[in-house]
């Protein structure tokens, strides 16, 4: 998972946050992750083009990304949960 570092929110900000979290049983860092999962989290009306839109809207893999090789001597195993 990522970390995010928000610098210069208001004083007042920090205090709702408290109060939420307080009022919610939950730390303020679980309070604000909540929030911004919220916050990201798409439309629930979202379809046709605009579902197709968000969906690809994300980072695009790089193509050394898909860099897959398979050594030419590998055999798959017969039983995969047999142990070594």
């Amino acid at each position: 998972m990522a970390t995010i570092l928000v610098r210069n929110v208001d004083d007042w900000v920090v205090a709702r946050l408290k109060e939420l979290a307080k009022e919610r049983g939950r730390s303020m860092e679980a309070e604000v992750r909540a929030l911004l999962t919220d916050a990201a989290k798409p439309d629930e009306n979202l379809t046709g083009p605009a579902l197709i839109a968000f969906l690809t809207s994300g980072p695009r893999p790089e193509d050394d990304d898909w860099d897959i090789s398979v050594p030419d001597d590998y055999s798959a195993p017969s039983d995969p949960f047999e142990e070594q």
